[in-house]
Formats: C-alpha cells, structure tokens, sequence
C-alpha cells in the first residue's frame, strides 16, 4: 500500500487492517476511536478548565474565575466557559483543522521543553532529575529541531492562525495578567 494512500486516509490503521483481511478487528479498531475521541476531548477540557482556574487564581485571569461550587467544590463558571469555547471552536472549524492548531501547540509545548531541558542543566546542574537525559544538549538541540522541521511542515493557514492565536495570548499577558500577577507581585517584593 503507498504511504499516499496512507497519508490521505482518515482512518490508516483500520485501513491497514481492512486490506489484510482483518475487517473485525479494523471495526474494533474504528469502534475504539470513536469512543476515545469524546473521552480524550473531555479530559483535556477538564484539564484546560483547572488550568485557568489556577491562572485565575493566581491573578492572570478575572478572580471570579477562580471561583469554586459551595455545593461540588468545582470551578463550575471556569468549566462552563471553557465547555462553550471549545464547542463555538468546534462548530466553526474542522476537525482536521482543529487537529492541526493543537498538534502546532504541543510541538511548541515540546520546543519548551527541549530548551528548558538545556536551560535547567546550565543554570541548576544540581537539582535532583527524576529522569536521567544522557546527552542532553543534543538531545535537547535534535528535539527543537525535529519539532521546528514538523511545525513548519504544517499548513500555512494553520500557522498564521496559530500565530495569530499566540500574539493574542501575549498581548491579553502584557495588557492584562503581568500587572495582575500574584507571583511577579511577590517577586517584586522580595518575598
């Protein structure tokens, strides 16, 4: 089978096993994607909800975000915002554009990484690692690099709202949160 094939299919693994004979295990498989697709959806929506509810908690966002049920001890408002964001998102875009926007935040999430990982190692040498990393400045040097090579292999479109969508979080940063920060406020204190 051509990778093209491969590449163009929106089930590839069901697919594979559709052509060498496995159509039961090519449903399973199906079967099991669309289960897991809405279960991996609420999960990051959860996750993405406590994120901001510390944030605002911590001052880069309103505090009344940072509220929490008397009844659930849950950010229900947080929750609830979050839930209608990601549904506007989802009936405006495609899921394949959707896909792409997010696989550009984790490989920005993972140039962090990669460069945090040398950062820490010059400027802490002696923090206790619960992960050993032999070589890490080539490690850190090839993941930066490998992650730029497939962010830049996405669509343009994808990029420019990707940008798009990251000067608009730096500016509501510097417009808004910086001034806010319970953590700076600290720092500049000298607590």
């Amino acid at each position: 089978m051509s990778y093209l094939t491969l590449g163009n299919s929106p089930e590839p693994l069901a697919l594979v096993l559709r052509t060498l004979g496995h159509p039961t295990a090519s449903y399973l498989v199906a079967l099991a994607a669309l289960i897991a697709l809405p279960s991996v959806i609420l999960v990051m929506m959860y996750g993405q909800s406590r994120i901001f509810f510390v944030m605002a908690r911590d001052g880069l966002l309103p505090p009344v975000l940072s509220r929490v049920s008397p009844k659930t001890g849950a950010p229900v408002l947080v929750t609830g915002i979050t839930g209608v964001f990601v549904a506007a998102v989802a009936g405006f875009f495609r899921l394949d554009e959707i896909a792409e926007l997010a696989n550009a935040g984790t490989l920005l999430a993972f140039i962090a990484v990669g460069g945090c990982l040398m950062v820490l190692r010059k400027r802490a040498p002696e923090l206790k690692r619960v992960f050993k990393c032999p070589q890490p400045y080539l490690v850190g040097t090839l993941a930066i690099l490998g992650c730029l090579y497939l962010l830049a292999s996405l669509p343009t479109q994808t990029l420019v709202r990707f940008a798009l969508w990251n000067v608009a979080g730096l500016a509501f940063y510097f417009l808004y949160s910086r001034s806010r920060s319970l953590a700076l406020q600290e720092q500049q204190a000298g607590v």
